[in-house]
């Protein structure tokens, strides 16, 4: 499948974009960076020096993915969520070498408006709400909301809160996998 690229975006040189990729209007990939196969890029959107984007990420308008980020496969980001990658950041003071890696594992949805602050990792399938201020790790399958956001509860890989029985088992909707809740974990039965 053929890449689409916008006329009105920039892709500078050293990009790697998969095929079957299509990236919107006005968007700009920086140098060192790696797309995956099938990904999208709605309007206005930023992708860093040296950022590494798996296969399926689904980002929609304004959004800006900094040095330091790491995204998955089949991730989606709503509308203007925000990354950052320096805890202190101040105008006058370069930090360049500062950097805090940030992970955003296979299968994470993250609503719109929400901001990742740097250095955290979002676990596997982990939905976090529209708005929500992201400060801590994620664990694997937790939906998290709020500012700082914190859990309310845990969901499946369609996205669908997970309900456990009296042996704290629970069922994926998606694929009818079974999980156990042990010790504030999800682990696959």
């Amino acid at each position: 499948m053929a890449i689409f690229i916008h006329e009105s975006s920039i892709i500078d040189e050293n990009v790697i974009i998969g095929e079957g990729s299509k990236i919107w209007h006005f968007c700009h990939i920086l140098s060192g960076s790696v797309i995956g196969k099938n990904c999208s890029f709605g309007q206005n959107c930023m992708v860093g020096k040296n950022v590494i984007i798996g296969n399926n990420l689904k980002a929609q308008n304004n959004i800006s993915i900094y040095e330091g980020v790491r995204i998955c496969d089949d991730v989606f980001l709503g509308p203007s969520v925000v990354f950052t990658n320096v805890i202190n950041p101040r105008s006058f003071i370069s930090r360049k070498d500062s950097f805090y890696p940030t992970l955003i594992k296979r299968g994470v949805s993250i609503g719109a408006n929400a901001t990742i602050i740097c250095g955290v990792e979002i676990g596997e399938y982990a939905l976090i709400g529209a708005g929500s201020v992201v400060t801590k790790n994620v664990p694997d399958f937790a939906l998290y909301v709020g500012n700082p956001a914190r859990q309310i509860a845990w969901v499946d890989k369609a996205g669908n809160r997970l309900h456990f029985n009296a042996e704290n088992l629970a069922y994926d909707s998606y694929d009818n996998t079974a999980y156990r809740l042990y010790n504030n974990r999800i682990f696959k039965v």
